[in-house]
């Protein structure tokens, strides 16, 4: 049973950065967890843009649509999680929404919404051209 926020979004030109923030609380937050950032345009699907490879793990997987700009980092003693987004382009605009599921140590992480249980409110990210 775990509450997930975001926090962080907003309007940027393109080109600019933002950091979304997770913070999650609720029962069992210090367990094993797959983490994950998605986003959904509107009238589009949801899709990942970046997930942890493994609950517990530190290796990340991210959309190539996004590689090498954006950022997963945490913050366990916050129970925080957190998505650096840099160089920020327009086709970045949608709802941005943090993602938890509950897994046993070592399981391997979905890049999919169907793998995950537990999910923020959403933020607004705006990119101009």
């Amino acid at each position: 049973q775990v509450q997930l926020v975001e926090t962080g979004g907003g309007s940027v030109q393109a080109g600019g950065s933002l950091r979304l923030s997770c913070t999650a609380s609720g029962t069992d937050t210090s367990a094993d967890f797959c983490l994950a950032w998605f986003r959904q345009a509107p009238g589009k699907e949801r899709e990942a843009v970046a997930a942890y490879d493994r609950a517990g793990g530190s290796d990340i997987n991210y959309a190539r649509s996004v590689k090498d700009r954006f950022v997963i980092s945490r913050d366990d003693a916050k129970n925080t999680f957190y998505l650096q987004m840099n160089n920020l382009k327009p086709e970045d605009t949608a709802t941005y929404y943090c993602a938890a599921d509950r897994r046993e140590r070592r399981d391997y992480c979905s890049f999919r919404v169907v793998g995950y249980t537990y999910w923020g409110q959403g933020t607004q990210v705006t990119v101009s051209s």
